[in-house]
């Protein structure tokens, strides 16, 4: 029947998605039976692999009942505000992307409307100037727990800064804990129903079979279980020219809220400070580095041998994650290098969104349809997102050469801004204005006109306005602990 309840739930893969997977719907519907196929992830699932996230993490967690001292201290993590990139546009300083507000409002216009006026007559400081989580970040200090209301601090979100294995394993026995059946073994076969085509069980490697009313393939790449109903795929790699991917440990330096993102002839290369090691990684094309110079380019750069070998990728989306009892999470449903760190962002928002689209056990169409219309509008525009730093960058290699147009969404987007620097809506966007704006403003694209709205407020005003709110920031900044003063007084919270 239409209306009949989903009563179990069957999760394959066994890496951080998987287990957040099997965690959340359990907690949140505790009425579940939830199973997992504990299969470990292979290295080219990109959300169970990489230790970066984004702020909606912590909100991720806060849902789950999980504390930050479980969720981040406990397990090895630590707190990062935002990125800095260098390189990517020759002869023009880095700029930081970081999470919260840019400016104030005031007057009859957005903050950066005033901000573009000055850029115009060459009066404007760098807009991360005005970003109080990228002063933070770049003096090496971090945001106090909770900053006092009305502060220019105060709509600062933190990310988090993963230590992979650890993590796994707290979600592994959260999920225990909480009654989630797991087992071990590999998926040796998909059996479908005849009539319908929805997966009736699973075979596992040992023989045993898992039955379910609903199945979440949460397998990585190949999408063992979601593929056997079909397999759709739409590839990005036009656009996305990156299919590599190393990683490396260093020695502990002193802790940065900041990472570092450089772009690089053939790809960007990155490094993150944390309290207890430094981690460093290379994202390049193999069409235009192989992976030896790229290791060896690496292992200078963090004074060490890569970890494992090259990781191999091709990003691309599924149209549709979900099709009759089956949804596809994090790599099963899209490929996409982390660049900006969206990858278990992704996980994430899809195993809230099946929470909260939970259909009949019948799965009927129109609530399917919609669930992978909300999800295919997300990842379009993530993709936008992480194409934009390439579409803006002005390199002179091959690599950073267009080799086709860019997809219609952002192509509306950087046309829209460019003009006068207006934004478009997009439903379901993960990234916030302020951060569309850091990167269109910090790579140099600045609008040809600007907008009328600003008239009403005089010049000297708007830069009165600006220099003050720098100010204020500035004479704050020394009453903020350093990243590894806040990460030793929350240690201190969990140790009384």
């Amino acid at each position: 029947m239409l209306d009949d309840p989903v009563r179990s739930v069957a999760v394959v893969g066994g890496g951080i998605v998987g287990w957040s997977a099997a965690v959340a719907l359990k907690r949140r519907m505790p009425a579940l039976a939830v199973t997992i196929v504990a299969t470990a992830p292979p290295a080219n699932a990109l959300a169970d692999q990489m230790a970066h996230s984004l702020p909606s993490a912590i909100g991720f967690h806060d849902d789950l009942g999980l504390r930050e001292e479980d969720a981040v201290l406990r397990a090895g993590g630590s707190w990062r505000l935002g990125t800095l990139f260098e390189g990517w546009v020759f002869q023009q300083p880095g700029y930081v992307h970081a999470y919260g507000p840019h400016g104030q409002p005031f007057g009859t216009a957005s903050f950066h409307h005033h901000w573009v006026r000055a850029a115009h007559a060459g009066s404007a400081a760098p807009f991360d100037a005005h970003a109080p989580a990228a002063m933070l970040a770049s003096a090496g200090r971090m945001v106090a727990s909770e900053p006092e209301p009305g502060s220019p601090f105060a709509g600062i979100q933190a990310a988090l800064v993963l230590d992979v294995d650890r993590y796994r394993a707290m979600l592994a026995a959260f999920a225990r804990h909480l009654g989630v059946d797991s087992r071990d073994g590999k998926v040796a076969q998909v059996r479908l129903r005849g009539e319908d085509g929805f997966i009736e069980s699973l075979v596992l490697s040992d023989g045993s079979t898992t039955e379910a009313d609903l199945f979440i393939d949460a397998s990585g790449p190949q999408g063992i279980v979601r593929g056997a109903i079909d397999t759709q795929w739409e590839d990005w790699r036009p656009w996305l020219r990156c299919d590599r991917l190393l990683q490396a440990q260093g020695p502990a330096a002193t802790p940065s809220a900041l990472d570092q993102v450089a772009a690089l002839p053939a790809g960007w290369r990155w490094r993150t400070a944390t309290p207890s090691r430094t981690l460093h990684g290379l994202c390049y094309s193999s069409t235009f580095l192989s992976d030896a110079d790229a290791g060896q380019m690496l292992a200078e750069a963090s004074g060490g041998q890569p970890s494992n070998p090259p990781i191999t990728f091709s990003q691309g989306t599924r149209p549709e994650p979900w099709a009759h009892n089956c949804v596809a999470v994090g790599d099963a449903a899209t490929v996409i290098e982390p660049l900006e760190w969206t990858n278990l962002h992704l996980a994430h928002s899809a195993i809230d969104r099946i929470v909260a689209m939970m259909p009949g056990r019948a799965c009927h169409p129109l609530e399917i349809a919609d669930y992978n219309r909300q999800a295919g509008a997300e990842v379009t525009r993530v993709r936008d997102f992480v194409l934009c730093h390439y579409a803006t960058a002005r390199r002179p290699e091959p690599f950073w050469q267009p080799a086709t147009d860019l997809p219609p969404s952002l192509a509306h987007t950087l046309t829209l801004f460019a003009e006068r620097g207006r934004l478009p809506f997009f439903e379901e966007e993960t990234f916030a204005r302020d951060s569309w704006l850091a990167v269109l403003l910090g790579q140099g694209l600045l609008p040809r006109r600007i907008d009328p709205l600003i008239e009403a407020t005089p010049p000297a005003q708007s830069d009165a306005a600006m220099a003050g709110f720098r100010a204020a920031i500035a004479r704050a900044l020394p009453h903020f602990p350093t990243a590894a003063e806040h990460y030793a007084a929350q240690l201190g919270r969990i140790a009384r």
